[in-house]
């Protein structure tokens, strides 16, 4: 089958690979769609130790199961777990010891025609859903998963939390959408792509560059949440958050500094990370998407699995204006 293998440093190509190998319990997934994620283009440029060479990426996928011999629609929680260890039982599936990810070893990921997952981490979807819109499922749960911890970490009620989203890619924005959901309006979302900026101001937030941040927002907001994950964003979340504030840091922009530790100590700022989502988050994501709840979802472009390398290009230039990329095997 043909699949978009990355190959080393900026390099990529379609290759003839084995078809999968279905077990007990799997599913045969024929992918309809596949975003490009950040993750992928940090090992695109050679920064990402855990997806080593040659590798075929790809993990926000939508598609077919096709091995029970129909083709019914569905989207992929590509986040493999163990399902009995003490995260597991609790509901908490991301924090797994055992945790597996297609897109990195030994589990190949989506940028392929088929791909096989434990068949519990497939959700069927009614065959009114849009299959290519059902790929952005993955980056808005994410944003889910961060809004849900929100509600645990901050004092303030959703109903009237100050809530600032930094960053306006599919997961940024994901997160603003999932806020309104719950019953959150950002007070602001911040992205520096002009293109991106636009997007967000299309789906009726209130969007405004890192250079005006600051002085917009004051220092008495309740809660951030860091898309983006760089030392800039670290620190402008670090210098709005009122005392007893809270941080949700999803962005893996960089390791550096950012976070201004004594500020978080004398002021009580609650800081955590945020790693991709729960099955129960997952499902939320994927009843609001059914639902309509999350706006048009219109914010992607679509390409070819031929056309991919060039897409990675792009992006690696800062070329793409849209938070998402969906390629079509």
């Amino acid at each position: 089958m043909k699949a978009l293998v990355y190959e080393g440093d900026h390099q990529l190509s379609i290759r003839e690979v084995e078809a999968p190998q279905v077990s007990a319990g799997d599913a045969l997934i024929q992918v309809h769609s596949v975003g490009i994620c950040g993750s992928d283009l940090h090992a695109y440029h050679g920064h990402d130790e855990r997806r080593p060479p040659p590798l075929v990426l790809g993990h926000e996928v939508s598609g077919y199961r096709i091995d029970s011999g129909s083709n019914t629609p569905v989207v992929v929680n590509p986040l493999v777990t163990c399902g009995v260890c003490v995260a597991c039982r609790r509901g908490e599936e991301n924090l797994c010891p055992e945790r597996q990810i297609i897109s990195m070893p030994p589990r190949p990921g989506a940028f392929s025609e088929q791909f096989v997952i434990p068949e519990r981490n497939v959700i069927e979807l009614p065959g009114s859903m849009n299959l290519t819109q059902a790929a952005l499922s993955e980056p808005i749960a994410c944003g889910w998963h961060a809004v849900r911890l929100v509600e645990r970490m901050s004092s303030a009620t959703l109903s009237s939390l100050r809530l600032v989203i930094i960053g306006g890619g599919a997961v940024g924005l994901g997160s603003a959408l999932s806020a309104r959901a719950l019953g959150v309006e950002p007070l602001k979302v911040v992205e520096n792509n002009p293109g991106r900026r636009e997007t967000a101001i299309a789906a009726g937030f209130d969007c405004i560059d890192s250079a005006e941040a600051a002085r917009a927002l004051g220092s008495d907001i309740d809660a951030v949440i860091d898309a983006v994950g760089m030392q800039p964003t670290r620190q402008l979340a670090s210098q709005v958050l009122r005392p007893g504030g809270c941080l949700i840091h999803i962005g893996l922009g960089d390791a550096d500094a950012g976070i201004d530790i004594r500020r978080m100590t004398l002021q009580e700022l609650r800081v955590t990370g945020s790693y991709t989502y729960t099955m129960n988050d997952f499902r939320e994501t994927v009843e609001a998407m059914i639902q309509g709840k999350l706006g048009a979802l219109d914010w992607f472009e679509q390409a070819s699995l031929d056309e991919g390398r060039g897409c990675f290009e792009r992006l690696a230039q800062g070329q793409v204006k849209v938070p998402k990329i969906l390629l079509t095997p």
